[in-house]
């Protein structure tokens, strides 16, 4: 086939009120938060693709040196009919998977998932050119909320790359994960990309790069609540940090003001006031030890069958099964 079918779990007025949820929640806390998968409208996709390029962004060149040297070893043990991908891309992470598990014969079914419904239209078109041996059906949806909806012929290989586990709190990781168990069969598959702890210079300019990249992609957030809100955000008013919590051990993204400003959400029906240098916290992306990764995933049903790095042992990457 060369056409991709699409299955909308969220639409664009659940998205908007989801968001409105969220900006009333988090904009009124004490410390003011937003949850980093507002950042992914289509603008946003465009940006996220731009850091995986960037010089100080290494977790994309890891994780894919990784897959690159044992794509086909995940073949060869999954046997997978399905490739499901969580917070699907349009990365040549995911055709090495495609490429792997098409050559070992199994593979029949892709099934990228992502909440912007206009970035997983373009990727999954994309891919079902490339592949046309393959059924392609993509779904828009929440992987919080719509694990349970998937489609697939099992087994199932669930992938879910480029560290993004480590942007849930570690009570949301573990919920997570347990809802990733319970969808799948005993002996289906979960293919866990995590970004490892290391040295704090390496991992702040990560998220702070020279060329300003990534504080455009950071201040997108207010563009989507502008957008989908009617909010009057100024994001050139909000400066970009990545600060390394070393007790948590996880990097915080945020946007700090820089002057006292009062903003208008009509779209949640409230305003909102921020002092000069008052700070949102936009995401955090949690940096792990190996021997952590398999507790977690221990705890949530899954047996750890393989775990690789790239050669500097910057990034990990596990294939587990799950397990009675």
């Amino acid at each position: 086939m060369s056409d991709a079918d699409l299955d909308v779990h969220r639409s664009t007025a659940e998205a908007t009120r989801a968001l409105r949820e969220d900006v009333r929640e988090g904009l009124s806390a004490p410390q003011k938060w937003l949850p980093s998968k507002w950042f992914y409208d289509a603008a946003g996709s465009v940006l996220f693709e731009r850091i995986t390029e960037l010089p100080e962004y290494y977790p994309t060149r890891a994780e894919r040196e990784v897959l690159r040297r044992e794509a086909a070893q995940v073949a060869t043990i999954t046997g997978a009919r399905t490739l499901v991908e969580l917070g699907s891309g349009s990365s040549e992470k995911t055709r090495l998977l495609l490429d792997a598990l098409s050559a070992h014969g199994t593979l029949a079914e892709f099934v990228p998932l992502d909440v912007s419904e206009s970035a997983l239209a373009g990727a999954a078109a994309a891919i079902a050119t490339a592949y046309p041996q393959l059924t392609v059906r993509g779904v828009v949806g929440d992987f919080t909320e719509h694990l349970g909806l998937l489609p697939g012929v099992p087994p199932r290989l669930v992938a879910f790359l480029g560290g993004t586990i480590g942007n849930f709190l570690p009570t949301d990781r573990a919920k997570f994960l347990h809802s990733v168990r319970d969808v799948l069969g005993v002996g289906e598959w979960l293919l866990l990309g995590t970004d490892l702890v290391k040295d704090e210079q390496t991992l702040v300019q990560a998220y702070d790069d020279a060329a300003g990249v990534t504080a455009e992609f950071n201040r997108n957030v207010l563009r989507v609540v502008n957008t989908l809100l009617g909010a009057d955000f100024d994001p050139a008013a909000f400066d970009h940090v990545s600060y390394w919590d070393a007790h948590n051990e996880w990097i915080e993204m945020r946007l700090r003001a820089r002057t006292d400003a009062r903003v208008r959400i009509p779209g949640a029906g409230m305003e909102v006031t921020f002092a000069a240098g008052e700070y949102v916290r936009t995401e955090i992306s949690a940096k792990f030890r190996p021997e952590g990764v398999r507790a977690e995933l221990t705890e949530a049903g899954f047996a750890v069958e393989q775990w690789w790095t790239d050669a500097q042992g910057r990034f990990g990457m596990s294939l587990s099964r799950a397990i009675d």
